[in-house]
């Protein structure tokens, strides 16, 4: 495998991020409201993850950003829970055990942080990350937590840190 480098985010990411996960949506045909493909925010994702125990970071690879995940401390959460949010890499990226470095990445901050849970919302067309999820700890659960306005997602999860 080539080396990759897991970096925080910085300002000149933001359009190569956000044209990542877009197209990673588009290829699983989960381009759809209710969705991170129509956040407001995608485009300035530096300045979103600038909130306190909130962090993002991208996988480089020969320069180029094949991917990303971060935390967020998500509205409505219960006490000591954050979101694994915008997990995306691209076909090139995938199977080669990097989504795993990537989540574990955001558990080793999520502890740092002083969170004890971590939670997640998805789509069943995401089909190649709930395997993932599941083999990572994450359990399902019977509705969504927190106020993501992820309406489009209905696969929710979570995970004791």
């Amino acid at each position: 495998m080539e080396k990759v480098t897991i970096r925080p985010i910085q300002p000149s990411d933001n359009k190569h991020i956000a044209r990542i996960i877009r197209e990673v949506l588009t290829e699983f045909k989960a381009n759809k409201p209710g969705t991170a493909y129509f956040d407001t925010s995608l485009d300035e994702l530096h300045t979103v993850f600038i909130f306190p125990d909130a962090a993002y970071w991208v996988i480089e690879q020969d320069g180029n950003i094949i991917g990303g995940a971060g935390i967020y401390p998500t509205n409505g959460l219960p006490p000591h829970y954050c979101e694994l949010v915008k997990l995306y890499l691209l076909p090139t990226a995938r199977g080669k055990g990097l989504g795993k470095q990537l989540i574990q990445q955001c558990f080793d901050a999520a502890r740092q942080n002083g969170f004890t849970h971590m939670y997640l919302e998805t789509m069943p067309e995401l089909t190649s990350a709930i395997p993932l999820y599941e083999k990572m700890g994450f359990t399902y659960l019977q509705q969504a937590l927190g106020a993501s306005g992820h309406f489009g997602c209905s696969v929710w999860m979570s995970k004791e840190l």
